[in-house]
């Protein structure tokens, strides 16, 4: 069976598209459909909550850190014994950046690439018919990215959704949903984006409004008839990052939670075993694993707990001793010397790595790049080509002594300059791998 897709895009982020998103994912699965979420660029987070609404691991589609052939794979994976595929796309539908055809990273690569239409949404506070220019240049702009229909988010009453819809209803553009303005559907934000899935209590029961929402504000089976069949070309996982051992200890908890899930997917898919263990929970890693692998995350706001877990600290020094080691933006700042924290406390760290990182001096760092590596290490072999990207807001306090990684270069491989640290069995750098290059 091959599913059916849609992609959810928008002019902006902002506009609505995750909780329109989650609210059909989780409203068809309740109507027993087999239904996955997808998600255009690098974010760990929405995919956590297509997860979550229905119960089949949501996958990263990016059309600049993977190769078309990857890209492909995880396509056809994601749409195989699947009734359909809902993909949302990142910040605004065209976002991307100048880069060869369809390797843009943008959602709108991935509706020319695949031929899927897109269910575009519009929050129309504070204009009316005016939406109809913004739905007449996304229909106008590129020929070869058709919308299909839209919804129109934060209506303020009848009146609103009757202006605004009427107005894009007479360009040939149906309108398949109209949502009143409602902040208790609005998902709680922090500095990397939403709050994640697995720090909700009462998790289901807000998938279950926005699911509410959508059966009440959407016309679903319009929109599921707006779907067209996802058949990518033929792929292959060549280029996916490797398993870095045959057991990976995997920190795994609330101070650590961005691993991607095609990343974790295929190392399963190869053969891999994947040993959880919470370093919050004072745990270290099963001392039998061959790799241990710290990801990205939430460190700064669990720093105190951190520097008190003695068992996790005495456990990764022993395994630092014989094993690697590998620690990806919160993971590196939890392999240095010290964390400083948002209210400019200071946390001592692992201490693995001769940097320190800190909170309370905040600046954003965001981009895709490229990591040439120089050293053999988890993410591959001496002189491969990582792609990924950065997005983080600690920044270097101390550099220490430690050999460089790699040698970074942004999207459009403009170099950067050295990046990360090695130190024996143990590496780490800011940068967030997503394929090979």
């Amino acid at each position: 069976m091959t599913a059916r897709a849609i992609i959810i895009g928008a002019p902006r982020s902002g506009s609505g598209k995750t909780s329109v998103t989650i609210g059909i994912l989780r409203a068809l699965t309740r109507r027993g459909l087999k239904v996955r979420g997808a998600k255009s660029g690098p974010d760990y987070i929405d995919p956590g909550f297509h997860t979550a609404a229905t119960g089949l691991s949501g996958v990263n589609l990016d059309s600049w850190a993977m190769p078309p052939s990857l890209l492909n794979a995880l396509a056809a994976q994601a749409a195989d014994d699947t009734d359909f595929v809902i993909l949302e796309s990142a910040m605004g539908l065209f976002d991307g950046i100048p880069a060869s055809p369809g390797r843009t990273g943008s959602a709108a690569d991935l509706a020319r690439l695949y031929g899927l239409p897109v269910l575009l949404v519009l929050d129309v506070s504070g204009q009316s018919t005016t939406a109809a220019a913004v739905a007449k240049g996304f229909a106008t702009y590129d020929p070869d990215v058709r919308m299909a229909g839209v919804v129109l988010n934060r209506l303020g009453s009848e009146r609103h959704r009757r202006l605004s819809g009427d107005a894009i209803e007479a360009l040939g553009l149906p309108v398949v949903g109209a949502i009143l303005r409602d902040p208790t559907l609005n998902l709680p934000e922090r500095h990397l984006g939403l709050v994640q899935a697995g720090e909700y209590d009462d998790l289901m029961a807000h998938l279950d409004r926005l699911a509410d929402m959508a059966e009440k504000s959407l016309d679903l089976d319009a929109i599921m008839a707006l779907a067209t069949p996802l058949t990518p070309a033929e792929g292959a996982f060549d280029d996916a990052l490797a398993p870095p051992g045959q057991r990976i200890a995997l920190a795994e908890d609330a101070a650590f939670t961005f691993l991607y899930p095609h990343v974790a997917a295929y190392w399963r898919k190869a053969g891999a075993e994947i040993v959880p263990f919470s370093p919050l929970a004072d745990e270290a890693p099963a001392d039998d694993c061959d790799v241990c692998w710290l990801p990205g995350g939430y460190p700064e706001l669990h720093a105190g707990r951190l520097a008190a877990a003695g068992n996790f600290k005495t456990g990764m020094a022993r395994f630092a001793a014989a094993k690697p080691i590998h620690g990806e933006c919160g993971g590196f700042m939890v392999l240095g010397e010290a964390l400083e924290d948002a209210a400019s406390e200071t946390h001592t760290m692992l201490g693995l790595l001769g940097h320190s990182t800190s909170f309370a001096k905040r600046k954003m760092n965001l981009g895709y790049r490229e990591a040439r590596l120089r050293a053999d290490c988890p993410l591959g072999a001496q002189g491969a080509l990582i792609r990924g990207h950065e997005f983080h807001y600690a920044q270097m306090t101390a550099t220490g002594n430690d050999d460089p990684l790699a040698d970074l270069a942004d999207g459009q491989s403009n170099p950067i300059g050295a990046s990360g640290y090695r130190r024996g069995h143990v590496s780490g750098t800011f940068f967030h791998a997503i394929a090979r290059g």
